[in-house]
């Protein structure tokens, strides 16, 4: 995975959701939360594995919508972060965090019904041995996110310290049937970068959010979303 060393960091976990979800990030996580949601609901008595969980802003809200949930991730100090959310929700009995390596996923095949991976599979090493990972797991449904190559993030995207890679529709579609994966839906959105919105105070940020919807919803300017959310069911 790339930039594991910068993100296994005590200080990146400490100041992960502050930097990404505060401000018009605020807006980003409401829209990711609602896509997932939108996804794989109803949740309640599911079994879901979340894969790069970080400090579990999914998983979290899927046991609070009544789901059993684990949470896997790489870094130590993300899973604390992630616990002690739980503890705060209190949902611990609902989930379980576990550190490990997305690439080899420690669960026997099809052990869960749906698979997440947010923010993630744009900095998988090999996307289709990745993806066919969490298709062995899954019995249903996998849900993940990528960034676009058409996008305004392919301006600045060398300058991310974990680097990315953008897919264009037609690459993950490929990704998709060579896995026996079929896919359900999916949604693209943010035409404006997330960095934007990130260091854009709450008054601004809403309308930003309204311009940026309208525009992005034309035919014309819908491809250059910046990021797409998949639905993708396990044939």
């Amino acid at each position: 995975m790339k930039g594991q060393e910068w993100y296994q960091a005590d200080d990146v976990a400490a100041e992960y959701d502050d930097k990404r979800f505060s401000r018009g990030g605020q807006l980003i996580d409401r829209r990711e939360k609602a896509a997932v949601l939108d996804a794989i609901s109803p949740v309640d008595d599911r079994r879901v594995l979340e894969i790069a969980c970080g400090t579990g802003r999914f998983t979290v809200m899927l046991a609070e919508q009544g789901a059993d949930v684990v949470g896997l991730d790489i870094s130590a100090a993300m899973l604390q972060r992630g616990r002690e959310k739980a503890r705060r929700a209190g949902v611990s009995d609902r989930l379980e965090f576990i550190r490990g390596d997305a690439a080899r996923l420690p669960f026997p095949d099809d052990h869960f019904d749906t698979v997440v991976a947010m923010r993630f599979f744009h900095l998988a090493d090999d996307p289709e041995s990745f993806l066919r990972e969490m298709r062995r797991v899954a019995r249903e449904r996998i849900v993940f996110d990528t960034f676009n190559r058409f996008s305004t993030r392919s301006v600045y995207n060398w300058a991310l310290p974990m680097g990315s890679r953008l897919y264009s529709k037609s690459e993950v579609s490929v990704l998709l049937a060579k896995t026996d994966l079929t896919l359900v839906d999916v949604e693209d959105d943010f035409l404006l970068p997330y960095g934007l919105y990130r260091i854009t105070p709450n008054p601004l940020a809403a309308p930003l959010r309204s311009v940026d919807r309208a525009v992005g919803g034309l035919p014309a300017v819908d491809h250059l979303a910046s990021v797409s959310y998949w639905n993708a069911q396990v044939e």
